[in-house]
């Protein structure tokens, strides 16, 4: 099986897992359930939970107990997006080649839909201490790794600094520190998580921690790239957004050539860390060279 067609398989199984962990009513409040639906199953890579299973099975994993956290990740991602997407922060109208949440249900109900999907993921990840055969201070460490990468100390931090700097010229210095929180975190996150529940000593997850900070940071300068050479055919949502809002990148830092060099840089970096771990198979060392390489 060719890594596309084993790529196009996991993430089938991610979508399956995501609609298992779905909150459903058919109660007055159905319309929250409906838009939360709407949000996470836009599509997308899936490469959080994708990188959280695969370095799960890096270090041996194989119960269950992924499954719910790999389930509350995206559902954070995803809250984080359209939260992004809102009129007061990126007032974006397409996301994933559709609609975005606000637009299909109205602003108050995209926030609300955003705060569900938020609250949703502790309650996903909260069920892996009702499985069997679980370790619960392990899970325990896991659930204090994603609530502290989702904080202000990871993923809001990065965005509260990135608002707070619109329309204005940062350095280099505040750049970085916002890719590696806003973007960086959650990558983080899968990995750690991953590499905790299978139950790898401190030192192996603080590995994987310091590839999954390359791996953030080459993921959101390509981002940065795509922005401005691609189309909004190819990326499902408006191109040159990063203009629009006045917002530095690493390509009004660096120029196009440069942030093309350290996308390579940082992911080749990456891969050899990975390396030192001596995964059983190849399938983690392509899903993070295809960062270098992807479209959309």
């Amino acid at each position: 099986m060719s890594f596309k067609e084993e790529q196009s398989r996991k993430i089938a199984e991610i979508e399956e897992i995501l609609r298992r962990f779905l909150p459903k009513t058919e109660s007055c409040q159905k319309i929250i359930t409906d838009a939360m639906e709407y949000s996470l199953m836009a599509g997308g890579k899936r490469l959080r939970p994708l990188l959280m299973s695969e370095t799960y099975r890096l270090f041996g994993g194989e119960k269950a107990v992924i499954e719910p956290f790999m389930a509350a990740l995206e559902m954070i991602h995803t809250y984080s997006l359209v939260h992004d997407d809102l009129p007061a922060m990126d007032n974006d109208e397409y996301r994933r080649g559709r609609k975005t949440t606000h637009v299909v249900y109205g602003e108050a109900m995209g926030i609300l839909a955003g705060d569900a999907l938020l609250n949703a993921a502790f309650e996903t990840a909260a069920m892996a201490f009702d499985m069997e055969d679980v370790d619960a201070r392990i899970v325990g460490r896991a659930m204090q790794i994603l609530a502290s990468k989702a904080g202000v100390f990871g993923m809001i931090g990065g965005q509260v600094v990135d608002v707070n700097a619109s329309g204005e010229k940062i350095d280099g210095e505040t750049l970085d520190f916002i890719y590696r929180l806003k973007t960086g975190a959650l990558i983080e996150c899968a990995m750690m998580v991953g590499a905790t529940l299978a139950g790898a000593a401190k030192d192996q997850v603080a590995c994987v921690e310091s590839i999954a900070s390359k791996v953030g940071m080459a993921f959101q300068i390509q981002d940065d790239i795509l922005d401005v050479t691609s189309t909004m055919e190819v990326l499902g949502k408006p191109i040159h957004s990063d203009e629009k809002n006045e917002k530095t990148t690493y390509v009004t830092w660096k120029g196009l050539a440069e942030a093309q060099k350290e996308v390579e840089r940082l992911s080749n970096e990456a891969v050899c860390e990975l390396r030192q771990l001596e995964p059983s198979d190849s399938f983690l060392e392509e899903l993070l060279l295809s960062l270098i390489h992807r479209e959309k």
